[in-house]
């Protein structure tokens, strides 16, 4: 099949596994947990090379808009669209609706569905893999990856095979299996005829939308509702709120793969792993002598079997077995590694505690480059900012502080009221309470400053915004 190969990422997920790493304005698929570069990035640059693939489709929610741009912009690959979820309602109808963007282009291309957050070590047999997988899409097929199993896994849910179609690249889907317990498990190793469900898809938009109508005719309804009524916003399409809302919210596997007479499977032995939580990324680690998965600026002495990084500071780890060590520069995790799927109940213990540890890192990222804070106090807070070049923060006003800035490096254009004035390094500026103010970065380096903000609220939502070129609220 020459078509084209249109790769759809979906980037929704959070990632609470991977606590205090992953978290809500920062999950998993934006972080470098396997390399120098974020997940998404490289599932993105290990299609480099297929032949007819073109630039992603990206489905994410609205607050990692900016971050998915900037992420597809460092690695020099535009997204073909990116498209906003207002709420999440799981992979059928995100896929739906990039299904009906890349039919406005060709309903009879194929789509290649891909978490943003899996790990695949051998690229070349992937490729292979999607090659064989378009060929029988093209004949009208639902094809789904099959990982060849390695282990009795019970994480995982399981395809059998049926009878080998008449092309030879694939088999048509028996069945699909829930999550087994281990003596099913190592039941189905034994068989020789089940594969692990990956969670990745290949079809076209025409065969994928029909059988979603014939199986599923609501989310089918609702996607279509919410892409047809999609707001342009600057290079996203921002999908109908209460349209996408009306979606009930299921995956493909129920609520097309598992009804379609048209399921066929790819066996794949990739180097594949969904690096669902810590014990995942120890698994596929480099390892010492001991065991141990070291990362950052660690010391372990008579440590074995230990997960250990460190993103901020010297950790050192002594007598530990089969433990994970996570440290961040507000929160630290240590877990039994038995117990490293409960790591998600930490977060939803942040989350009823009103804390904040779960929703963003100390630094948090802007469309127009990242603020850190540093220190707070009653009535005072001191956070450190990078402006990228070029970008500028949104005309706005607070009502409750006044900002103290001061550049440390690069220069900086600050609009007061009527007044606008350039600083440089080691110059310094008041901006009082209630005065609309804006800041900018004219020159080709980054700007970074210090502001320190003083009064009697503090928070983030304290702003009022009269001009912003990111079009936010």
């Amino acid at each position: 099949m020459d078509k084209p190969i249109y790769p759809v990422i979906l980037s929704g997920g959070t990632g609470s596994r991977l606590w205090p790493m992953s978290r809500a304005l920062l999950p998993k698929q934006f972080l470098p947990l396997l390399s120098e570069r974020s997940m998404m990035q490289d599932t993105v640059l290990r299609l480099s090379g297929l032949e007819r693939c073109q630039r992603p489709v990206v489905v994410s929610n609205g607050e990692h808009r900016f971050l998915v741009a900037e992420q597809l912009r460092e690695i020099d690959l535009p997204p073909h669209a990116q498209i906003l979820e207002p709420v999440g309602r799981n992979t059928a109808p995100a896929v739906a609706v990039a299904a009906l963007c890349v039919a406005e282009t060709d309903p009879d291309a194929v789509m290649l569905v891909l978490p943003a957050d899996h790990l695949i070590r051998e690229v070349p047999r992937f490729h292979d893999a999607i090659r064989r997988a378009a060929r029988v899409a093209g004949r009208g097929h639902l094809v789904t990856f099959g990982i060849v199993p390695t282990e009795p896994a019970t994480g995982y849910g399981y395809i059998e095979r049926g009878e080998l179609l008449p092309d030879g690249d694939g088999f048509r889907v028996a069945r699909f299996v829930e999550k087994p317990d281990r003596t099913r498990a190592e039941g189905f190793l034994q068989a020789g005829t089940f594969a692990w469900n990956s969670g990745m898809f290949v079809f076209t938009p025409r065969r994928y939308l029909e059988e979603l109508e014939a199986a599923s005719p609501a989310i089918l309804a609702a996607a279509r509702a919410a892409w047809e009524k999609a707001a342009r916003d600057l290079d996203f399409h921002r999908l109908d709120a209460d349209a996408f809302k009306a979606s009930p919210s299921d995956s493909i596997d129920y609520a097309v793969m598992e009804k379609t007479r048209s399921a066929a499977v790819i066996p794949a032995d990739i180097g594949w792993s969904d690096v669902g939580s810590w014990t995942t990324l120890w698994d596929v680690g480099a390892k010492d002598a001991k065991g141990n998965v070291l990362r950052g600026d660690v010391h372990a002495r008579d440590a074995e079997n230990c997960y250990v990084r460190a993103e901020s500071r010297m950790v050192s780890v002594l007598g530990l077995k089969n433990v994970i060590v996570v440290e961040t520069d507000d929160a630290v995790l240590v877990a039994d590694q038995a117990h490293a799927q409960a790591v998600k109940d930490i977060v939803g213990h942040l989350a009823d505690s009103k804390r904040s540890e779960h929703l963003s890192h100390r630094r948090v990222y802007r469309p127009w480059g990242y603020y850190e804070s540093i220190d707070d106090g009653e009535r005072f807070q001191v956070k450190r900012i990078m402006v990228n070049p070029g970008a500028a923060l949104s005309l706005q006003m607070h009502h409750h502080r006044a900002e103290h800035w001061i550049v440390v490096s690069g220069t900086a254009k600050v609009t007061c009221d009527d007044r606008t004035t350039l600083l440089s390094e080691n110059q310094s500026t008041y901006i009082p309470l209630g005065v609309k103010h804006r800041l900018e970065n004219p020159g080709k380096l980054p700007l970074f400053l210090v502001e320190v903000q003083s009064g009697s609220y503090l928070g983030e939502d304290d702003i009022v915004r009269f001009e912003d070129v990111y079009k936010r609220a």
